[in-house]
């Protein structure tokens, strides 16, 4: 008997143009649609346990917003919280679902209007729909995404196309099928960010909804995108950029569409898996704060900034500031709780950050199984997560983690981050 059981449902999760995009800074706003945001739920489950994965086209959900959805569907379902897992594909042009100091605030009517309805309904039809099934897994070597922190002659870094930069461009599709052959749902794995269309004005899910599309209509299963290691890591356009506009972000897709299917198509053998779950803490140490005497310099020089990086300058050196007037920030470590899914010889590892692919790769070097999945920006958001090794040559996202908070991560957090999840994944063994 086959209880290995899967079911899969999509909602629309569209905002009305006029609503802010996410993603390049507050001013940005949406006049029209280029195609519907979707949020995707696939339903998992074998004896009693069971998990649900979500995929939303999304910039990035904050920490609480996502506890609040992730419970508010556990209550929905009775698929318990830390088995609900939403992940975000990180569309820029999209609505905003997080506050960030110089990108703008969350967009609370369209959360409790649009974004919580969908998920319910998208996770209660999931369950609902669960059949006995099978599943298969295909992989490639893509070329739809590039190391984006291109190194200019005089050792800056900018975003770009960086042609000698790590990128984990392993494509996988992992797919669940009825016994009879019946499709039921696909899960698109890759690493980069969804920026092609630019700081554009259309609402899109950008390069990834053509891919997510097309594999949907040629295999006849629900189909979502889950993505990976984008903290340095772009689509790989014509233009030699990682961002363009929405007509190259629809041409980018046709490529990466056609990648999907190639690994869709690889898939030879559908067998029935073993379903486990594991849970666990994820300790990162943190480093001391920034001393007074640079903070207020550097404050002097920011504060009048109020967009992108350079508010978000502004308010770290004003916080560093204000902490040394009303007591210092006692916090020697983070602590994430962790949940690691296993299907057969898969392995799915959320991380709420846009870690560098580095990060991935050792992950999945390291790990004892087949395929391991490192799902970026998946149930929060704590910024980007650098390895240790890019720090020293600075640039956008180095500088964003060093400013994520009063006391950092250290520096070699990469290190720690991945011998934790390689601790808890044992558990799976």
């Amino acid at each position: 008997m086959n209880d290995f059981m899967v079911g899969a449902a999509k909602e629309v999760i569209t905002p009305k143009a006029g609503a802010r995009l996410f993603g390049y800074n507050p001013l940005t706003i949406s006049t029209s649609v280029n195609d519907d945001l979707t949020l995707t739920a696939i339903a998992i489950k074998q004896g009693e346990t069971a998990v649900i994965f979500i995929s939303a086209s999304l910039g990035a959900v904050s920490n609480e917003l996502s506890d609040e959805i992730r419970h508010e569907a556990a209550l929905e379902t009775g698929v318990p919280y830390e088995n609900i897992i939403l992940s975000v594909t990180h569309t820029h042009s999209g609505p905003c679902t997080v506050d960030m100091i110089g990108w703008g605030d969350v967009d609370q009517e369209y959360v409790d209007e649009i974004l919580k309805p969908g998920v319910l309904m998208a996770a209660k039809a999931a369950v609902d729909s669960m059949k006995p099934a099978e599943m298969g897994v295909g992989c490639i070597k893509g070329r739809i995404g590039i190391n984006r922190r291109q190194l200019m002659p005089d050792n800056t870094v900018i975003l770009g196309q960086n042609p000698y930069g790590i990128h984990d461009n392993n494509l996988t599709v992992v797919s669940f099928r009825e016994p009879s052959g019946a499709a039921i749902a696909n899960m698109i794995h890759y690493s980069a960010h969804c920026t092609s269309a630019g700081n554009n004005t259309e609402i899109s899910r950008d390069w990834a909804g053509v891919m997510e599309d097309r594999l949907q209509n040629i295999s006849g299963g629900i189909t979502a995108f889950f993505n990976g290691a984008t903290g340095d890591s772009g689509p790989r356009l014509t233009n030699g950029k990682t961002v363009g506009d929405i007509k190259i972000a629809m041409e980018h897709g046709g490529l990466a569409a056609h990648e999907a299917v190639e690994a869709y198509r690889s898939i030879k053998n559908y067998s029935v898996p073993d379903l486990a779950v594991t849970h666990g803490r994820v300790t990162l140490p943190c480093d001391d704060i920034m001393p007074l005497e640079e903070a207020e310099s550097r404050l002097q020089e920011y504060k009048d900034s109020s967009i992108n990086l350079d508010g978000r300058r502004r308010d770290y050196y004003s916080a560093v500031v204000k902490a040394y007037e009303t007591g210092l920030p006692d916090d020697r470590e983070i602590v994430l709780e962790q949940t690691i899914v296993k299907v057969g010889p898969v392995v799915f590892v959320p991380f709420p950050f846009e870690m560098f692919s580095e990060i991935s790769l050792r992950l999945r070097d390291y790990s004892p199984f087949q395929y391991t999945l490192a799902l970026g920006l998946t149930n929060g958001c704590c910024g980007y997560l650098p390895a240790e090794s890019e720090i020293c040559r600075g640039g956008y996202e180095v500088e964003m983690f060093l400013l994520n908070s009063l006391t950092p991560m250290k520096r070699d957090t990469d290190k720690t981050i991945v011998a934790e999840n390689i601790r808890i994944m044992k558990d799976l063994l």
